[in-house]
């Protein structure tokens, strides 16, 4: 099992590494040109700037039962049909009950947009919500790898 992230905007990248660390997983962080990534333990694979690149990397490299990291829903859903796990900055599980909404309002939201109709800004991200990404992630790492002898 392979952890791949969508890196370039990650704000968990720490946590996920922490987290492979315990059970001696891979880790792929994927960024584009415009990013600079490094760290002790991570695979940093950078891909071209264009749009989706980073999307159409992971979705190249990641195989069945490998875990990625994303808040894009298209490529969540991507991984879904490659029958791997799609994981959320914000700590929930993209899956079947939920990506076909998600990928709804993210179209509904562009329409708006194009109308010229804004949403309003964005809440900064939070401690709390680094806690229930770490968290969320544990729990997820212990129920797929029980045998595994952790921290």
């Amino acid at each position: 099992m392979n952890i791949l992230v969508d890196a370039d905007a990650c704000p968990v990248k720490e946590i996920i590494v922490s987290s492979a660390k315990k059970y001696n997983l891979p880790v792929f962080m994927f960024v584009d040109t415009s990013h600079r990534f490094s760290d002790d333990y991570s695979t940093v694979i950078t891909v071209d700037k264009g749009a989706d690149s980073v999307d159409f990397a992971i979705v190249n490299h990641i195989t069945s039962g490998d875990i990625c990291i994303t808040q894009d829903y298209g490529l969540a859903s991507m991984v879904l049909a490659k029958n791997a796990y799609a994981v959320h900055q914000n700590g929930f599980m993209y899956d079947s009950s939920n990506i076909d909404r998600m990928l709804f309002e993210r179209h509904i939201g562009k329409q708006m947009r194009r109308a010229g109709i804004h949403s309003g800004k964005f809440k900064p991200r939070t401690k709390e919500n680094n806690e229930k990404f770490q968290n969320f992630f544990t729990e997820l790492l212990a129920r797929l790898l029980p045998e595994h002898p952790h921290a």
